[in-house]
């Protein structure tokens, strides 16, 4: 074996590994991707391949169990936060669900962007035949897109973290 190809491999898993995480940090904006998800199963192939290589420290493991940590609350807080920001505005279960459906079926079967789109139509719809008003549905809806909004935004913020902790433990 060339004295350069485990310099190459390392090279070659630590930039699959950064693009997967960029990956799942611009999939936080579609509500239903579960970039957070998609991260931290980067890490973990990451956490595994060098520890087969035996290169996991005592500190590289600590680093990853702050990053699984770190993914499990950033899903907790995005669902309290939007469900709260609901259930604000009194939107019952039945409706959040119709629209956390709407979003997830047509990000299944048409694109996630459609997704995105899908959930709080979704909710509109729900909300609209329940309140037989406009105004009110659309009210229920803003309240939905805005704890969307802060739900990115924690969600957003945990994802950077997580970089940056890869990232210390990958090259530091």
């Amino acid at each position: 074996m060339p004295d350069w190809l485990p310099f190459f491999l390392q090279v070659a898993l630590e930039t699959i590994t950064l693009f997967v995480l960029f990956v799942g940090l611009i999939g936080l904006i579609i509500p239903v991707f579960p970039g957070l998800v998609i991260m931290w199963l980067a890490t973990l192939a990451y956490a595994l391949i060098q520890n087969a290589a035996g290169m996991m420290t005592t500190w590289d493991w600590v680093a990853f169990a702050i990053i699984t940590l770190l993914m499990i609350g950033g899903n907790i807080a995005d669902n309290v936060i939007i469900a709260s920001k609901m259930r604000d505005q009194f939107i019952p279960w039945s409706s959040i669900i119709m629209a956390f459906a709407a979003g997830i079926i047509a990000s299944i079967i048409l694109t996630p962007i459609v997704g995105l789109v899908a959930a709080p139509l979704g909710l509109y719809v729900a909300e609209y035949r329940r309140l037989k008003n406009r105004d009110d549905a659309w009210k229920s809806t803003k309240a939905y897109m805005i704890g969307w909004g802060w739900a990115f935004g924690a969600r957003f913020a945990v994802g950077i973290v997580m970089i940056g902790l890869w990232m210390s433990w990958a090259w530091l």
